[in-house]
Order: structure tokens, then sequence, then C-alpha cells
């Protein structure tokens, strides 16, 4: 056995460790502009319903703050249904059981099934960024639905990659504030259809979100 191998373990407690310290030191950051008023009311020629979640739903997401939006045209804007929705949930600082629920994990409980899952390319004022791309299937429903982690100056899709920087922020900067943004177009005639809706939602989204955002 090498030394560097001797030493291995010794190496990833300490950093661990350091991550747990950082976790319990972070800084609380609320929103510098409430989601209601940076999030438009109208976006590609359709008005919004803001949307309550259930409490226990909320109990159980631990979100500080989140925005819930159904979109329509205006002639159906009252309509149970929507062309799209838009989902914002913020929290101020993430610690165990006070941190953000994957979509990956929460879908399949709802009842969705992903037939496919994949990335997307969304235009951004910072340039391109890549989110998570699903297509979701209950019943004779099926929806698209685009979605990503934004905060602390990035947008980002991969889970993994959103962990790593979790805790390099909670060490680094004492921040793991963070918003899980996400957009649902029921698919109403075919999927490129609902996939371009999303697209050009996103494109507002994004900068609307991060006007909220503390820096």
């Amino acid at each position: 056995m090498t030394r560097l191998m001797m030493w291995a373990p010794a190496a990833m407690f300490g950093v661990g460790a350091l991550f747990t310290v950082g976790i319990d030191t972070q800084r609380v950051m609320p929103l510098r502009e409430s989601l209601d008023t940076t999030v438009p009311t109208v976006m590609q020629g359709r008005v919004s319903r803001d949307v309550e979640v259930p409490e226990e739903e909320q109990r159980v997401a631990g979100m500080s703050n989140y925005l819930l939006r159904y979109y329509n045209m205006p002639q159906a804007a009252n309509a149970p249904g929507y062309d799209y929705s838009v989902y914002v949930g913020y929290y101020e600082s993430q610690r165990q059981g006070t941190s953000i629920h994957s979509p990956k994990n929460c879908l399949p409980g709802a009842g969705w099934e992903a037939l496919q899952n994949g990335t997307h390319s969304i235009q951004t004022p910072a340039g391109r960024a890549t989110v998570n791309r699903y297509l979701l299937k209950r019943g004779a429903q099926s929806a698209l639905v685009l979605y990503w982690y934004q905060g602390r100056g990035r947008i980002e899709a991969n889970e993994y990659r959103v962990k790593y920087d979790l805790l390099k922020d909670s060490v680094l900067r004492q921040r793991s504030d963070e918003a899980l943004v996400r957009i649902v177009v029921p698919v109403q005639t075919t999927e490129s259809d609902a996939l371009e809706i999303a697209t050009r939602v996103a494109a507002e989204l994004a900068p609307a979100v991060d006007r909220a955002l503390p820096q």
C-alpha cells in the first residue's frame, strides 16, 4: 500500500468534517425582491393566476418562499387547466430536512411516469445554460417538463454538481441559498410544440428569478 493510499481515508474524513462545519455556520439569505414582482404575470401571450401549494406539501418541501402560477390565454384565464405552469421554490439556507427535493424523485410519487429524460439548452442573459428535460405520462395525459437549480450565480442541471457546489459554497462562502425552477407544459399537439413553449418561457423566467435572488 502506498503512502498516499494510507492517508486517503483520513483525508476524506477531514474534508467531510470541514463540509459539516460549513453547513452548520451558513448564512440565511433572504430574497432581494419578491418572486411575485420579478416573475412576469404575462409571458408568451398568456396571463397568470397564482395557485397556493397545500400546507402539507409546503411542510414536506420546506421552502422559504415559493411561486406557483398557471398561465392561460386571456379568454381562458379562469379555466381549470393551464397552457403551462411555473414553479419557483426558494430556500434561504439548506440543511438536513430543509433542502431542495429533486423533481426526479417527487414526480413518480404524483403518479407521473418518465417516458424520456435528458438535458436541454436555454438562453439566459449570461449565455446558454443546460437544464433538465423530462417527458412525462400519466394515464392519457403527457407533459413536457424543464427544471433547473438557480442561485449563488449559477444555473445548473446536474444534481451531482449541485450537491458539490452546495458543499463547497457552504464551506467557502457560508451560503447554501438556492431555488428550484420548474416549467410544466401539457402536450396538447406535439412534444416539439410543448418544448418550444417551455424554451421561450425559460428564457424569460431565468432572468426574472435572478432579479429576486440574493447576489
